[in-house]
């Protein structure tokens, strides 16, 4: 009762007419942070009716990511110290990784919440939650060794054109986080590729100080995917792949806690099953279909562990402004994009990944998937209405 009372008191002063009115949209962005706004929003697009807003369904998917992070920063740590030689503790290695992950964290944030506010501000709305989810994600989906300059130019390029253009959360028809890891990719394509920039190596010195400048013997930087794209062996075992030691996206490498964060998204009602579903199981249908050739020790059913696949499925796929409404529409669009994820990583080498892409060409066909099953329900209806 203490902060509402401060905050209703501070509610003029930000108000129109207000000395700080021109921060009136940070206001608001602080009071609905903490207090359950007692209004309905005037923004256009996705609408939750629920019995909370917006903004608490976005901090679930944050929850749900936080089994994904902290093990993300312990993986920063492990590959390093695999790296260089270091024989550190798996808390040294988490606080080495925790040191690397919080500068791109508030670099997201600061970019991305800066513009979203200065673009509200300007049009004298509400600060939209959206970027909240898409901050954590950027940082979560790029390489250990991606430059912080590059992480802001990407980010403010993804708010700006694949959001605030469409008219801003609710509105876009691609994710921004994926738009920013497609701009990364092809605009900086030596830093979003390669055996090394999965290893934090601009950092040579380990927190206990028993690093040494060389590299483990035997030791490679290659990602599973990498490796299949080149023709060579996959050095890393099923269980490698499972737990995520592996080298990989910061967020991406434990098949294990993205899959507790998939639990969590379902049981709060968040994220829909059934694109999480449709992607593994037109995922693994098109894996057991076209294996890579040659690759004798690689299953199958690996393609569903190793690289952005369960991440995108679960954090990506599911974003409610981007995937379809309708219960038909998602399941179509989870197998489409399990399949086309698969199809890009076996057939074209120069695109190892595939699930960034196939969730992309599937944003546009979402608005038609939910067209032709309203459309088969309205001819329904209107042959049963005939009779």
């Amino acid at each position: 009762m203490g902060l509402k009372k401060i905050l209703d008191n501070m509610k003029p002063t930000f108000s129109e007419g207000g000395k700080l009115s021109a921060f009136g949209s940070l206001y608001d962005a602080m009071e609905t942070f903490f207090y359950v706004p007692n209004e309905t929003s005037k923004v256009r697009g996705a609408q939750i009716h629920d019995a909370i807003d917006s903004k608490r369904s976005i901090f679930f998917v944050i929850i749900a990511m936080i089994p994904a992070i902290l093990f993300g920063m312990y993986n920063i740590g492990y590959q390093h110290s695999l790296a260089v030689g270091c024989d550190c503790g798996m808390f040294e290695q988490f606080l080495y990784g925790l040191g690397v992950m919080i500068p791109k964290i508030i670099v997201s944030y600061a970019v991305g919440l800066g513009i979203e506010v200065a673009i509200a501000q300007y049009k004298k709305e509400e600060v939209h939650e959206g970027f909240f989810v898409t901050g954590m994600l950027i940082p979560m989906i790029v390489p250990v060794n991606c430059p912080l300059w590059i992480i802001a130019v990407a980010t403010a390029f993804a708010v700006v054109f694949a959001k605030e253009v469409f008219g801003g959360t609710g509105m876009n028809i691609f994710n921004p986080a994926l738009v920013t890891r497609a701009f990364l990719f092809f605009a900086y394509p030596a830093m979003m590729s390669g055996d090394q920039v999965w290893i934090n190596k601009n950092y040579m010195d380990c927190i206990n100080g028993t690093l040494n400048s060389g590299y483990a013997d035997g030791f490679t930087g290659a990602t599973p995917l990498g490796q299949l794209a080149a023709g060579e062996p996959v050095t890393y075992s099923a269980m490698d792949t499972i737990i995520g030691t592996i080298p990989g996206s910061i967020g991406e490498t434990s098949f294990i806690a993205i899959m507790i964060g998939a639990v969590i998204l379902v049981w709060a009602g968040i994220a829909s099953w059934k694109i999480i579903l449709g992607t593994f199981v037109g995922g693994a249908a098109m894996a057991y279909l076209l294996p890579y050739a040659g690759a004798e020790n690689f299953e199958w059913w690996e393609q569903l562990t190793v690289g952005g696949f369960a991440f995108g499925a679960v954090f990506m796929a599911t974003d409610p402004v981007t995937s379809p409404r309708t219960e038909g529409g998602k399941w179509i669009f989870g197998l489409f994009i399990g399949a086309l994820a698969i199809i890009i990583r076996v057939l074209n080498p120069g695109f190892p990944e595939g699930m960034m892409l196939a969730i992309l060409l599937m944003n546009v066909f979402a608005p038609l998937f939910d067209y032709f099953f309203v459309q088969s329900n309205i001819n329904k209806r209107a042959k049963r209405a005939a009779k």
